[in-house]
């Protein structure tokens, strides 16, 4: 039994394998025919050994038989002493005889099992008679007596029943059924027994299968079959190559039922949830394993069922299951590739997408597969990329997802159009530079966000320390840290969403130490905050306030122009406005100044201490102040010439 007979009689649908068995019992007629004529040429041989006679060399290649042995049983036949036949490989051929017409039988069987008209009678009446007759050609010798192969090769009812008459009454029998069967295609699928109103339907079924089957270009794969079977419509389709891998529709009324099983549970799972609009109902999975199946590993199936509201309902479900069948073909080879690329989840996404939109990934495998976005990436990135980088870690999860959703409509797309394959991969390679140069200006925008909640702090910590000296309340100096902490969490937001985007890469590299080095300036600035709840009625030394609210002013200067900065760098590049490259050098320039006038700065809130303030306390505070305001000021340098470099070495180069 072939593999995929295998699997359909499993899910208990005989009927569907009513016309191959048929065709098998037709081949099985020639062999058995082929058989007898062996036995009477032998015994004409032996009879008359000086005639001219015939090896019967070409009926054996006719009848499909290739074993070259038999080709010596007529020319080494003869007549025993004791009136037997010698006939080689006599045993053989018997075995050989009753096998060919056991097979012709099996068709009469199942059309039996199936019910179908007239055949019952003649299966029981046939498979009698080969009980019968099956004895009289036993032997394990060469020698067989005369009257046995006259009794098994006679044609004469007259004489009784033989294996040749019998072989006769099931060729009929077997022309019969074919007839019976050889129905109709319809729309491609191979349909026989039907009712009239069975036609619609399968019409349906293959709209769809004829929908989306040049999406699967030359793989084979998605013939289907239909027929009437115990009083429903039946359904098969044997979707790809895979031995265990079919689904069987039933449709009975408004009731359509359908089988299906694969050898792979995660595809199942995705097979089942391209249905979710109509409602399915599905059983649990049940797992099983059969020798003859899947080189006797673990199978799954999952039986789905549902109920149409009207039969325009029935026939839209059928055309949208058909549609669905080519995106099982190879479904788990793409899976796994796309794993390269992309988080697990984020591929079964991007496969049920492409379902969804009648793109499928059959295209994208042709192209090359992984290798197709691995030639993009080095395209990208003018290089090969490093041992283990994912697409989604150089991307980000989000963008990464959407490029192998470009890549896999681009490719179906174009395939189906017939578009030169180097367009389609110069599409692929293009999009995938426009998607890094996009999560630069995601990143820079990031960026850029982070400098503005410095200013906000920087220029709460100057607003504080101006209001301290003329007996700003506690609550005033408090609210104002809570928004410094605020900010400062927000900033932290912001650089956990740039390290969430990105992981490696050279840009990625440069965007995580600017954002770490601006995150120091904000965490600076927000303990500077914290500090000015503690100088509550200690304002009277208001002399010291004056350096320390110059130092303050610096910080807001040179976050200032820290945006302006990282606003101007997103726009530089090789070939660029002149004006862009000038106004953030310009920026970075006057943040280092600002940094070498925060040194000055801080060693006069020092001498202005020694001088007028008393209180060790408010010594330390002071102090304290200052020097979180000039660390402040030194990791703002630090992120501006972080960003100069980058931008005068890897933005200004490519």
């Amino acid at each position: 039994m072939a593999t995929k007979d295998r699997i359909i009689d499993t899910l208990g649908e005989p009927g569907l394998l009513l016309p191959e068995s048929i065709n098998n019992g037709l081949a099985a007629n020639d062999r058995a025919k082929y058989w007898m004529s062996l036995l009477q040429m032998a015994k004409a041989r032996a009879d008359h050994p000086d005639d001219e006679f015939s090896d019967l060399r070409r009926e054996r290649e006719a009848a499909g038989i290739g074993d070259v042995r038999f080709d010596r049983v007529v020319r080494d036949a003869a007549i025993r002493n004791n009136g037997t036949y010698r006939v080689p490989e006599a045993g053989e051929i018997g075995t050989q005889l009753t096998a060919s017409v056991r097979s012709m039988l099996a068709p009469v069987a199942l059309a039996a099992q199936i019910k179908l008209a007239g055949a019952a009678a003649v299966a029981e009446s046939c498979g009698g008679r080969l009980a019968s007759l099956e004895p009289e050609l036993k032997t394990s010798g060469e020698d067989v007596e005369g009257k046995v192969i006259d009794a098994v090769t006679s044609g004469d009812r007259a004489h009784g029943d033989s294996l040749h008459i019998l072989v006769m009454d099931l060729h009929k029998e077997l022309n019969r059924l074919q007839r019976a069967v050889a129905g109709e295609a319809i729309d491609g699928a191979h349909s026989y027994a039907l009712a009239a109103h069975d036609r619609p339907l399968v019409r349906a079924f293959m709209r769809g299968v004829n929908a989306t089957s040049p999406l699967k270009f030359d793989h084979p794969g998605l013939g289907t079959t239909a027929t009437r079977s115990e009083g429903r419509l039946v359904i098969q389709n044997d979707i790809g190559e895979t031995d265990a891998h079919v689904v069987v529709v039933h449709v009975e009324g408004l009731e359509a039922s359908l089988i299906y099983s694969d050898v792979h549970l995660e595809r199942l799972l995705f097979f089942q949830s391209l249905f979710e609009n109509f409602g399915v109902e599905w059983e649990d999975t049940r797992s099983r394993r059969e020798a003859e199946l899947n080189r006797g590993d673990v199978y799954h199936l999952s039986s789905g069922h549902y109920r149409a509201p009207s039969a325009t309902a029935l026939e839209e479900y059928l055309r949208f299951l058909g549609s669905r069948l080519v995106f099982l073909i190879d479904w788990n080879r793409a899976r796994k590739r796309l794993r390269n690329f992309l988080p697990k989840r984020d591929v079964l996404g991007a496969l049920r997408w492409a379902a969804q939109h009648d793109f499928g990934h059959m295209a994208w495998l042709r192209m090359g597969g992984e290798q197709l976005i691995y030639d993009a990436m080095e395209f990208a990135i003018k290089g090969p990329s490093r041992f283990g980088e994912q697409l989604h870690q150089m991307l980000g999860a989000d963008k990464a997802l959407g490029y192998v959703k470009f890549v896999l409509k681009t490719c179906s797309e174009g395939l189906v159009a017939r578009r030169p394959e180097s367009l389609i991969r110069d599409e692929v390679h293009a999009e995938l530079i426009n998607y890094f140069r996009t999560v630069q200006q995601d990143l820079f925008e990031i960026a850029e966000q982070h400098a503005c909640f410095i200013v906000e702090i920087a220029c709460g910590v100057r607003d504080g320390l101006l209001k301290a000296p003329f007996g700003a309340d506690s609550q005033s100096l408090e609210r104002g840290a809570q928004r410094a902490r605020e900010w400062e969490h927000r900033a932290d937001a912001l650089v956990n969403q740039a390290r969430l985007m990105v992981q490696r890469s050279d840009a990625s590299v440069f965007f995580r130490k600017l954002l770490e080095a601006s995150d120091d300036v904000a965490d600076n600035l927000e303990e500077t905050a914290f500090h000015l709840t503690l100088l509550e009625g200690r304002h009277d030394a208001a002399e010291v306030f004056k350096p320390l609210v110059a130092l303050a002013n610096l910080l807001v200067q040179g976050s200032q122009e820290f945006v302006k900065a990282v606003a101007t760098a997103g726009h530089v590049h090789r070939g660029g406005e002149r004006e862009d490259t000038q106004d953030f050098l310009a920026a970075v320039h006057r943040i280092m100044v600002i940094e070498q006038r925060s040194d000055d700065a801080q060693r006069a809130v020092k001498t202005t201490l020694m001088r007028a303030a008393t209180d060790s306390r408010q010594i330390y505070l002071f102090a304290e102040a200052a020097r979180l305001l000039e660390e402040a000021a030194d990791a703002l340098m630090h992120a501006a010439l972080i960003m100069r470099d980058y931008v005068l070495g890897e933005a200004m180069v490519n």
